[in-house]
This record gives structure tokens, sequence and C-alpha cells, in this order.
């Protein structure tokens, strides 16, 4: 399955890079557990982060971050399979999860539930 995870990146960080870097290494980490499930993971920021660059985004939280943030990670989701919901506050993590929901997607939030579940029994 491709995976998106999604969990706590600007949340509780006051816009601190550095914190934001900790919490980016949080959710890649738990991508790595899931590639190693055998599925595929993504993160919205691979896709965000590359793109507010680009367009110019000059601080956190700017026109550009808003215009690119949220919606690319909800593009990615639709092209997912299912959604693991890494811990911690964060509402755009919780916003991918409801619309995960709406689409009848799949949410995981433990690993031990995804490794039940081998990609090649995934319907497509």
């Amino acid at each position: 399955m491709m995976v998106l995870i999604v969990g706590p990146y600007r949340s509780g960080t006051g816009n601190d890079p550095a914190l934001m870097a900790s919490n980016l290494e949080r959710l890649e980490s738990t991508a790595l557990e899931v590639y190693r499930l055998g599925h595929l993971p993504v993160i919205g920021e691979w896709v965000a982060l590359p793109l507010m660059h680009r367009a110019g985004m000059k601080e956190i939280g700017d026109p550009v971050y808003v215009e690119f943030a949220y919606p690319a990670s909800h593009r990615l989701l639709r092209c997912c399979d299912a959604v693991f919901r890494v811990e911690g506050k964060s509402g755009g993590a919780d916003a991918d999860v409801r619309l995960a929901e709406e689409l009848g997607m799949p949410i995981f939030h433990d690993l031990q539930e995804l490794a039940k579940i081998p990609d090649t029994l995934v319907e497509k």
C-alpha cells in the first residue's frame, strides 16, 4: 500500500525550524518502519516543502506556506491507500485523518496493525 504518514510537523513548535525539523525526522523514522513492513510511505511535507521554497515562501505561515502546506498533503492523500497517524497534537494531521475517513480509507495508529496487512493482499 501507499501510506500517508501524518502527525505533528508545525504544531507546538512556535515555528522554530529546529523543532519542525525534529518533528519531520520523527515522521521520517515512522516512514522507514512502514517501508520495512513492505509498504510505500509518503509524507506531505516531502511534496509541499520543495514547492513552497520554489514558490517563494518567506516564512512559515505566510501566504505561500498556506497555499501549499495542507493542500499538497490532501492531494497526496487522495493517491494513497491508507493513512498512518503518528501520535501528537496536530490540527493538520487531524484534518488529514478526517479526509481519509470521508474517503473510506483505513487509518492506522500502530505499526503492528499495519504489519498484519501485506502489500500483496491489497486490491488496486
